[in-house]
């Protein structure tokens, strides 16, 4: 069978971002060495483009887990193509296939069953998705947000002037234009297309399944720290709606803070959450079928087994049970709050009319003292 045409743009960009990388920047470190300034516009730079791909292009626009004010649509828009990944309406096309396919060859378009070569670079240098290039029909939501479609209209502008334009300003402001685009520019995209790729390959191979088996996702406390926070994602398949990969107030998940802290300000909002209980029956029911699996070969296994799913039936009755209760009471809670609002808010009001009636009870003496005036003048 004949391979698809190699895509010759995105090997260049893979082979020379990638030489100047991994031997210009290291040759020039040791010889002349980078500034203070430099190294930090890289880390930071590092951090936006690549928490624009997962705060934005994923978390954002690809599933939707919450809303955000258009400036930050703007920035994240910007950043996103920053981080060179196509635009917004592609990027989030391809990531809604490969979580409906997720692990089929042939329609996830960077399916890790294919080995991680594959889900890591591999599909992004050929031609493997042409028929699908202009078929956005499963985004069509994000067809009506106008920063979506200004950025794909503008994609090629835009990348440009954040890729080269920001180094370059912020390498003629520290006396230094070479240094700045190469550590700023060149080095910091090889790290965060490296680094968000590796959510598609190692993400797929490497870590434990709490949640699901159903497919090759894994959650990975060390890839967490590299991707943003989306090292996850053995969650994140079953639960893509939630804005959270990390759910553990200790996991590492910057993008979940960054999302979470907007929404104190008012700049995003409608953060959606899996159900606490859905969450927790998932991790029991793969710990229920990892013990069946390790009963199996024991001598009084069928006895053990029967005990086990007896106590697995009751468990999930009173897990039932005691969020079936805590909803209740936060309902209750909700109301109660809603009821103190009220009394408050009439309190308040209540404070308001008296100051008021006050007011104009002596506006009324004062004017019936006016009219009576006149009348006393005259019998004197």
């Amino acid at each position: 069978m004949k391979k698809p045409r190699l895509l010759l743009v995105n090997i260049a960009v893979f082979l020379i971002t990638g030489f100047i990388s991994l031997l210009v920047v290291p040759y020039v470190a040791l010889t002349q060495g980078f500034d203070s300034l430099e190294i930090v516009a890289c880390i930071v730079l590092i951090y936006f483009s690549g928490m624009s791909i997962t705060a934005g292009y994923h978390r954002l626009w690809s599933h939707k887990t919450y809303d955000a004010n258009p400036v930050v649509k703007v920035i994240l828009a910007i950043g996103g193509a920053m981080a060179l990944q196509n635009s917004i309406l592609h990027w989030s096309s391809d990531h809604r296939i490969h979580h409906k396919h997720v692990d089929d060859n042939e329609s996830d378009p960077y399916s890790a069953n294919k080995g991680f070569w594959y889900s890591h670079i591999g599909w992004m240098l050929r031609e493997y998705q042409v028929h699908r290039y202009s078929d956005y029909s499963n985004c069509r939501d994000l067809q009506k947000d106008k920063v979506v479609m200004w950025q794909h209209r503008h994609y090629l502008s835009i990348m440009l002037s954040a890729n080269f334009g920001v180094p370059v300003l912020l390498g003629w402001l520290n006396d230094d234009i070479w240094g700045m685009l190469l550590l700023a520019g060149v080095f910091r995209l090889f790290v965060v297309h490296h680094v968000t790729f590796f959510i598609n390959s190692l993400a797929h191979i490497w870590g434990r399944q709490p949640y699901t088996d159903k497919n090759s996702a894994r959650d990975n406390d060390i890839l967490a720290f590299f991707t943003f926070g989306e090292g996850y994602h053995n969650f994140h398949h079953i639960f893509e709606y939630d804005y959270r990969n990390g759910i553990r107030w200790w996991q590492f998940d910057p993008t979940k803070w960054l999302i979470s802290g907007l929404s104190y300000i008012g700049l995003t909002k409608n953060l959606r959450r899996c159900p606490e209980e859905r969450i927790e029956k998932a991790r029991v029911v793969m710990q229920l079928q990892r013990s069946k699996t390790r009963i199996a070969s024991l001598a009084h296994g069928e006895e053990v087994m029967q005990k086990l799913q007896t106590e697995y039936e009751v468990l999930v009755q009173k897990m039932t049970e005691y969020y079936a209760a805590k909803k209740r009471i936060m309902e209750i809670k909700k109301r109660d709050l809603q009821r103190s609002y009220d009394k408050l808010e009439l309190l308040h009001r209540y404070k308001e009319l008296k100051v008021n009636l006050a007011l104009q009870k002596e506006k009324w003496l004062k004017l019936n003292q006016l009219v009576y005036l006149p009348s006393l003048i005259e019998e004197n």
